[in-house]
C-alpha cells in the first residue's frame, strides 16, 4: 500500500461482523428508534443506507415503513448477498460514497453508521450526503471516537491513538492484521467534518434510556439497571466532561435548523456546538 490509502473493497469478506445478522438488526432497531424520536415515523420516505454491505440495516429500514429504500456500497460480495435476500424490498447500488448516484435533495433519510473511519475521503462522502439530502431531511450518524480507549475492530487498547506506522506494528504484533487501516477522528474533528449540518447528540439519551432506543443489551442485568439509573440522574455537566473519551457518538444531522419531536427524556438530546 505504501503511503496511499486504498478503498476497502469486499469488506464483508474479511470482517465477519458485517454478516452477523442478529447484531446488525439490533443496530438497525436503535437507528430507527433514534430517527423516529427525532423526526417521527419513516412511513413513505425515501431512505438510503450509505455503506449498507450485506443489507440487514437497509432491510429493517424498509420494514419500518420507508416508501423507497436504497442501499449503497462498494462491497460487491456483500451487495450480492443483500440483493439475493432483500432485493424485493430494497434497491441496492454499487457505488462510491464520494459520488452518490442520487439527484440533489432527493433523499429524506440517510444512514451513515460506523462507516467514516473506513473510507478514503470521509469529508467527500459527507459533502455528497449534504448534496443529496432534502432540505427537510435527516442524517443518522454512528461515529467512532479516536480517543475511545478500546479500538472497536481489533479490541486493542489505545490503538486508534497511535500514528499509522506504530498502529501497523501494534496490530501485527498481536496477529490481528497486516496493517491498521481505519482512521478515526476526535470529537472536535467530527464536529469539523459535520460543520455544514445542524447536529443533535443522542449519545447520552441512548445510554441513559437504552430500552427506549432498542438498546437494552447495552447494560444487562441488575448491574446494568444500576448503571442506567445513575446515567439518567447524573448532572449533564458531569457527563459533558466525559464527552471527549466516549467511544461512540450517536448524532442526528439536518441541513436546516430542527428540533427533536419525541417525548422528553431523562437525558435529552443536545445541540452539538458547531465549529
Amino acid at each position: 500500500m505504501g503511503k496511499q490509502r486504498l478503498a476497502q473493497l469486499e469488506y464483508s469478506e474479511f470482517q465477519s461482523a458485517m454478516l452477523d445478522e442478529e447484531k446488525r438488526r439490533r443496530k438497525a432497531a436503535k437507528i430507527i428508534a433514534v430517527l423516529e424520536h427525532f423526526r417521527g415515523p419513516l412511513g413513505g420516505l425515501t431512505v438510503a443506507d450509505v455503506g449498507c454491505s450485506a443489507g440487514f440495516i437497509a432491510d429493517e429500514l424498509a420494514q419500518a415503513g420507508a416508501g423507497h429504500t436504497l442501499g449503497i456500497d462498494i462491497d460487491v460480495p456483500g451487495l450480492r448477498k443483500a440483493a439475493d435476500r432483500f432485493g424485493e424490498r430494497v434497491a441496492f447500488v454499487c457505488g462510491d460514497g464520494t459520488a452518490l448516484p442520487f439527484p440533489d435533495k432527493s433523499i429524506d433519510v440517510l444512514v451513515f453508521n460506523h462507516i467514516y473511519e473506513h473510507v478514503v475521503d470521509p469529508d467527500g462522502v459527507v459533502a455528497e450526503m449534504h448534496r443529496v439530502l432534502s432540505d427537510d431531511g435527516v442524517l443518522y450518524l454512528g461515529l467512532g471516537n479516536r480517543l475511545g480507549v478500546m479500538e472497536p475492530h481489533y479490541k486493542l487498547p489505545f490503538l486508534s491513538y497511535l500514528p499509522s506506522a506504530l498502529a501497523d506494528r501494534y496490530v501485527r504484533a498481536f496477529g490481528r492484521a497486516d496493517h491498521y487501516y481505519e482512521r478515526f477522528r476526535t470529537r472536535r474533528g467530527l464536529r469539523r467534518m459535520l460543520r455544514a449540518f445542524h447536529v443533535w447528540d443522542y449519545t447520552f439519551p441512548v445510554l441513559a434510556t437504552p430500552t427506549r432506543f432498542a438498546g437494552g443489551e447495552l447494560f444487562p442485568g441488575l448491574p446494568g439497571k444500576v448503571v442506567r439509573a445513575a446515567l439518567a440522574r447524573m448532572p449533564r455537566a458531569v457527563l459533558t466532561v466525559l464527552l471527549p473519551v466516549v467511544p461512540t457518538y450517536l448524532w442526528v444531522a439536518t441541513k436546516t435548523p430542527k428540533r427533536p419531536v419525541g417525548a422528553a427524556l431523562p437525558q435529552p438530546p443536545e445541540r452539538v456546538r458547531p465549529l
